[in-house]
């Protein structure tokens, strides 16, 4: 949602949200460079810090401590977050591969993608085996597994294979978990060389004694020869019984670096004093995925936080043509190792100490190196105008200030829309079929009915693919929600200011995303519009055909149950992220809804469904009462089971609201709602929303049996009255 009067010109590209990168993109938050558009790639909407795993295995922190939300970030430094996995950088296209969806170009690219401790040559391992890098799949690993032990309230055996402090560090956090919870099993590390060679020799008489009080084993001078489902094989013709096999062997790189052609040292990317790439000058590398030519250090945490206002510096020097400057590592630090129970161990300069106060200190680093990411400023509101030639009427208009919502929040209230409506009534066609309150218009055509809409969406995301799919879904809401068969759709699309080179990039991401979603709905991107403006606005026109009477909204029945086919809760989510209060998951799973498709929910409910909306701006309470008010018949709703996204009613009870909420609101006027924290969404705007269906009562539990197992989270939430006050809602 670019609001920058200056046109963005060049695409700076973050492959990886590690630690180097999460510290730059705060940075570039405070003081960004105007007219750079700026993307964040990473598999996860968060990236958890590696400081803090060992306690949290450890379960001295519980899994939001440790990660790093990459969504509010991402919204703080004004960059798109595309959440996938990179497999590839075509450095002549000048483009990042990311499955599933377009080529993401770039101009200038920095990398830091960290690295993996997959051991793909070990047979069984990827089959048997959980890597502990990357940190997000060894954590959701070490959950279910504690879960299952707990529950079959038995002893497991665990093998660590590497003996290094990372595998360590492992295996004491494992061991005090698991004794913690009353399943204390026995734990084996697996080392082929010398376990700890590189602490002093304080140190590691210190950290092998700490392993031994855990009667941890360490098993020095052998390597794992195979993994299987009942345990480890050594070289030795040993046998280890595993539950579990952790792989901490070391540092690998990602295999598929190998394949862009750039100077690799041991695989890793090779890069000068000013953290550029040897052979590439427009691809930046850093933290563990890098390798220092000209000050070579080991893989550690420590040398990616000091990058950070090296990398930042050298991305806006080289974004506006300045000198860029070196990165100069320190050549020792202090390493502070957990020891299991709140303990820790110090090393630096051969000399060892530990104890508890160690671990506060270990801890207080950590939080505070945490807290810099919880710690972002709110969007402030525009101050109001004070200017005594400003109307009477401006701060009125201006509300609270609170920025407009995305999405259907951004939309012109119910009652404003119905005025105006309502005066263009008698204006008709004898081929148009339907009036201004339906979801859609219906043109006869000779013996057929063609249902034709259009929508468009304001944007909610700096992700023009996204917005592109989305905005296609959101449209075709209302050919589904008549029964009719998609056809074909026209694009009106408005650009904020960019030079040609990022207009084409855009357009194109805006435009692949639409066809993917038009595509797989059986219609097809027919042609389009484009204006430029203050803002990415994105729109279709669409067509569908019906293969008998389309449904109206206003069929229900006396009797009728009411079947919602998605949670509700998209609105007061975007409105959240927009002020960094959403969790990143929360907008993941917002994010999940709105990209899903009703086209299959639209074919189910169509067989018997007597009526038919989609949910959309005017909130569920508003589509309901559209239904409802133009038959004269009543409804009552069973609150409870109205599905709610993740994390909507923990936002509505902090008072967060979108920008439509009021206008929707007042469609309730004379109707008694029931005093419950759920209440406010039944007014929520949605965006790509779900279907609400009229089916009849003893056809309703089969329908939205086989809406579940189409993969929709269906609910039937209420049912049309026999008797009721015509219009009216009554709650369960």
């Amino acid at each position: 949602m670019h609001s920058d009067p200056l046109p963005q010109v060049r695409d700076l590209v973050f492959l990886g949200g590690g630690h180097t990168h999460a510290l730059v993109l705060r940075k570039w938050g405070m003081k960004p460079v105007r007219g750079v558009r700026v993307t964040l790639i990473n598999p996860d909407v968060t990236a958890p810090y590696t400081g803090m795993l060992p306690g949290y295995i450890a379960g001295h922190y519980d899994r939001d401590s440790l990660d790093i939300d990459l969504v509010r970030l991402a919204r703080f430094a004004g960059a798109r977050l595309i959440v996938g996995t990179a497999t590839g950088i075509d450095r002549e296209a000048k483009t990042v591969t990311v499955p599933g969806r377009p080529p993401i170009p770039y101009d200038v690219l920095s990398v830091d993608i960290g690295i993996t401790s997959d051991l793909p040559s070990l047979p069984g391992f990827r089959q048997h085996g959980v890597a502990a890098k990357p940190l997000a799949g060894f954590a959701r690993g070490w959950e279910s597994f504690v879960a299952r032990i707990k529950a079959e309230n038995r002893r497991p055996n665990v093998t660590v294979i590497g003996g290094g402090v990372a595998g360590a560090e492992l295996a004491l956090a494992m061991a005090h978990r698991l004794n913690t919870q009353g399943t204390s099993g026995q734990i084996t590390i697996v080392e082929s060389l010398t376990p700890l060679e590189d602490l002093g020799q304080m140190a590691r008489e210190r950290l092998l004694q700490a392993l031994a009080d855990y009667r941890i084993e360490v098993r020095e001078g052998v390597t794992a020869e195979e993994i299987s489902a009942e345990g480890v094989t050594l070289t030795n013709g040993g046998f280890l019984a595993a539950d579990l096999v952790v792989g901490a062997a070391g540092a690998r790189p990602h295999d598929w670096l190998a394949d862009t052609g750039l100077a690799l040292t041991n695989g890793f990317i090779t890069v000068n004093a000013d953290l550029r790439a040897r052979n590439d000058p427009d691809i930046f590398a850093a933290g563990d995925c890098a390798h220092l030519a000209h000050a070579p250090r080991p893989k550690a945490g420590v040398y990616a936080v000091r990058a950070a206002p090296t990398l930042y510096g050298n991305l806006k020097s080289i974004l506006t043509d300045w000198p860029l400057k070196p990165f100069r590592p320190q050549r020792d630090y202090l390493k502070l190792i957990s020891l299991g129970r709140q303990a820790a161990l110090a090393d630096k300069f051969n000399i060892g100490l530990q104890g508890s106060w160690l671990w506060r200190l270990k801890d207080r680093i950590d939080r505070d190196f945490m807290a810099q990411f919880d710690d972002l400023p709110e969007m402030e509101p525009p101050a109001p105008p004070s200017d005594r030639n400003v109307a009477s009427g401006v701060r009125a208009a201006l509300g609270d200030g609170q920025p407009i919502c995305g999405g259907c929040g951004a939309k012109v209230g119910p009652s404003e829309l119905t005025a105006v409506l309502s005066r263009l009534s008698g204006l008709s066609h004898p081929d148009i079929l339907t009036g201004p309150g339906d979801d859609a218009a219906v043109v006869r055509i000779g013996d057929r009915r063609q249902v034709i809409s259009a929508d468009h969406l304001r944007a909610f995301t700096e992700d023009p693919w996204m917005m592109g799919r989305i905005a296609a879904l959101h449209a075709l809401g209302d050919v589904w929600a008549m029964g009719a068969a998609p056809q074909a759709a026209l694009a009106t699309v408005i650009l904020p200011p960019m030079s040609p080179t990022l207009q084409q990039r855009t357009l194109t991401d805006i435009l692949e995303g639409a066809a993917s979603a038009l595509g797989d709905a059986g219609s097809a991107l027919a042609g389009g519009h484009t204006t430029q403006g203050a803002e990415l606005t994105v729109g279709f026109t669409v067509t569908g055909m019906a293969r008998g009477e389309p449904i109206r909204v206003d069929g229900g029945r006396p009797g009728d149950r009411l079947i919602l086919t998605q949670p509700i809760g998209v609105g007061v989510v975007l409105a959240a992220e927009m002020v960094l209060k959403a969790r990143g998951r929360w907008v993941q799973g917002c994010w999940d809804e709105m990209l899903h498709s009703q086209a299959d929910a639209a074919r189910i409910l169509a067989e018997s469904a007597h009526a038919m909306t989609d949910v959309t701006g005017f909130g569920l309470a508003g589509h309901l009462l559209a239904m409802l008010r133009p038959a004269g018949l009543a409804a009552k709703v069973d609150l409870a089971r109205v599905p709610l996204l993740d994390g909507a009613l923990e936002l509505t009870r902090m008072g967060v609201r979108s920008t439509l909420y009021p206008q929707n609101r007042e469609q309730a006027e004379g109707i008694d709602l029931p005093d419950d924290p759920r209440t406010p969404l039944l007014f929520d705007p949605q965006t790509a929303g779900g279907l609400l269906a009229a089916v009849p009562d003893a056809e309703a539990p089969r329908v939205c049996s086989r809406l579940r197992a189409a993969g929709y989270d269906a609910e039937i939430i209420g049912q049309i009255l026999p008797d009721g006050r015509p219009g009216h809602l009554t709650f369960a």
